[in-house]
């Protein structure tokens, strides 16, 4: 169990205001819209390796970086905007995670095209026990860095699946905005 000092049992242990912050208000929450979830796609895959609060506190910066996550916008990344992302400290410098966000920008407008756009993909795979199907599929629609660990993680981070502990807090909450 992970008590924090305020009293609230929370999923993992910290005293970070600002991680306690988005376990509280936004991980787990449902996201449907497509710029939320391509968003959260992408971090998840910058996170790779790397410690979640370290890509929570460059946020801002990512999201400045990547046109605010618009796919419509990064989708006209080239290489100039490849370039400028590498020379940003604010965000993970790492020209695959950067070209991945790009092409995963282009694969999200791509099954948007088809007719079957991101949010209907990720939530039809709400049930799933991991996520190794969606991440073929995925792939196979055109993005990367979206591994089944990395998929799986997206799942929780949006709420498609409630990875809250059975006695956190917000899990109940979590799982009523779920079935809403």
């Amino acid at each position: 169990m992970s008590i924090s000092p305020d009293g609230r049992v929370r999923c993992w242990t910290t005293t970070d205001p600002a991680y306690n912050s988005y376990h509280d208000e936004e991980w787990g929450r449902p996201v449907r819209d497509e710029r939320g979830l391509y968003e959260r796609l992408c971090l998840e895959g910058f996170q790779a390796g790397l410690a979640w609060i370290t890509i929570l506190r460059k946020r801002e910066a990512f999201r400045a970086g990547f046109a605010g996550f618009d796919p419509e916008k990064v989708a006209r990344f080239g290489e100039r905007d490849v370039e400028r992302l590498l020379a940003d400290a604010g965000i993970v410098r790492h020209r695959g995670k950067i070209e991945a966000a790009i092409a995963n920008a282009r694969a999200t407008l791509a099954l948007r095209e088809a007719g079957t756009p991101l949010d209907e993909v990720l939530w039809s795979h709400r049930d799933a026990p991991d996520g190794k199907e969606l991440s073929k599929r995925l792939k196979k629609s055109g993005f990367r860095f979206v591994g089944p660990t990395t998929v799986y993680s997206a799942f929780e981070a949006c709420g498609i699946v409630n990875g809250h502990r059975a006695d956190c807090w917000v899990r109940d909450a979590v799982e009523q905005e779920r079935n809403a």
